[in-house]
């Protein structure tokens, strides 16, 4: 079964068994069609080993209707004048997105599957691509134009003015179903990036798309540029969203109130940006954190990468299902009366904590978000207020659990160079 929204906790999703998930990945322009920039072509086998070794369990797939450069494989055959036959598919692109979806199951990866872009229409201050898109009255021997004013874009495509190009997206979404929608690892995306005055045209292609699938796999709608409004996203019928920047996403992330499951995905509040720090915090407030990625060798977002590892491994020491985001805190709370338990995170390595709510007391461990790092913190008793200090100076992470842990507890998340460093005891320091 396909994932779906969480019937008892809508932040997350449910697998098949019933289990609450946790979304944390990244994702690379390349990873389906090419612009020929990238000597050899793309390696997909050792992108896919990169994220294995990264911990991440979700990877977003572009497609690209047209761009600045030749991009290849294209969603159609060409005519022997180079034009685009939009009657015809063309089997390399199909094929391909087939095989990598599968091979990304096969290694354990949830894909969200792009269906159009937004930067295929018109310039984004980064050079105009609809001199190449397929839809453009120039480049097809179908007689379709999608820019019936002449004005030198395609904003008219990602709208429903023009009856031909929206019968060709359906088409479209038909194909894309029949070659991945029988995979349950699989969710899908509108499109990237498209303008505001796509949000109809959005609308219409999620329930178009919830037709064709059956409603077997979730649909997402990711900010628009320009001119983005996350309440429009909120409002849509989308089962996922991802937001941009207004509303502090990139400093300080609100609370995942439960209407949407939310992808908060760096593409849409910095571009390329995002520290470890930043991780924590998503995942702390209820959401899933995405990494656009340049694959290179940044320490800041190396850093980054191994947090979102981190932070699926913690995902699952928790009950999930029961842990609500607590909003005076980067904290996920379960208040289960007996199950009680707390995942925080101290941007300083130290704060005061309110475990009013708890009765009895809980099991404290540090973990040190930048090197791996554990250290025993001994036992919180709650009732009040208290303050805690990690072991080191900078971020920390806090696991509160039961005494006697509910749910097993893997092997300790220190890196083999830091087993056994840092193991004093941190007992509760009380008020001052």
């Amino acid at each position: 079964m396909p994932l779906r929204p969480h019937p008892a906790n809508p932040r997350y999703f449910q697998d098949a068994q019933g289990r609450a998930v946790y979304l944390a990945g990244s994702h690379h322009w390349d990873v389906v069609q090419e612009n020929g920039e990238r000597p050899g072509g793309f390696d997909f086998e050792g992108y896919l080993d990169r994220l294995e070794s990264w911990g991440h369990n979700f990877i977003r797939f572009w497609a690209h209707e047209a761009w600045t450069h030749e991009i290849r494989p294209r969603f159609y055959l060409r005519s022997p004048d180079g034009r685009f036959d939009l009657t015809r598919w063309n089997p390399e692109y199909f094929g391909r997105l087939r095989e990598r979806v599968v091979r990304a199951g096969e290694r354990g990866f949830y894909v969200s599957v792009m269906l159009f872009n937004g930067w295929s229409i018109h310039s984004k201050g980064f050079g105009n691509p609809w001199d190449r898109h397929p839809f453009n009255r120039r480049n097809n021997v179908n007689g379709v134009d999608g820019d019936p004013d002449a004005r030198g874009e395609g904003s008219d495509v990602h709208t429903l003015r023009v009856p031909a190009v929206t019968r060709l997206q359906e088409r479209y979404l038909e194909k894309v179903v029949e070659t991945v929608g029988d995979l349950e690892h699989v969710l899908w995306e509108i499109s990237n990036e498209s303008p505001r005055k796509s949000l109809e045209w959005q609308a219409h292609m999620a329930r178009r798309l919830r037709e064709i699938d059956g409603g077997r796999h979730p649909i997402g709608m990711t900010a628009t540029f320009p001119g983005n409004r996350n309440e429009d996203l909120f409002a849509s019928p989308a089962d996922w969203i991802s937001p941009g920047n207004q509303g502090g996403w990139r400093r300080s992330p609100p609370p995942a109130d439960g209407s949407k499951v939310v992808l908060v995905d760096t593409d849409h509040l910095w571009g390329i940006g995002g520290d470890a720090g930043w991780i924590w915090k998503v995942f702390l407030r209820g959401h899933h954190p995405v990494y656009m990625d340049p694959l290179d060798g940044d320490p800041i977002r190396e850093a980054a990468r191994r947090a979102m590892g981190d932070t699926l491994r913690f995902s699952r020491r928790i009950d999930l299902a029961a842990c609500v985001p607590d909003p005076k805190m980067y904290a996920l709370v379960n208040r289960t009366p007996g199950r009680e338990e707390m995942l925080l995170y101290l941007p300083k390595g130290k704060g005061r904590i309110d475990l009013s709510w708890l009765r009895g007391e809980l099991r404290a461990e540090w973990f040190s978000p930048l090197d791996g790092r554990t250290a025993d913190g001994g036992r919180l008793e709650g009732g009040k207020a208290r303050r805690v200090r990690a072991p080191w100076s900078g971020g920390a992470v806090l696991a509160l659990t039961p005494p006697t842990p509910s749910l097993p507890t893997p092997p300790s998340l220190a890196t083999p160079g830091e087993r056994g460093k840092g193991q004093r005891d941190t007992r509760d320091t009380k008020d001052r």
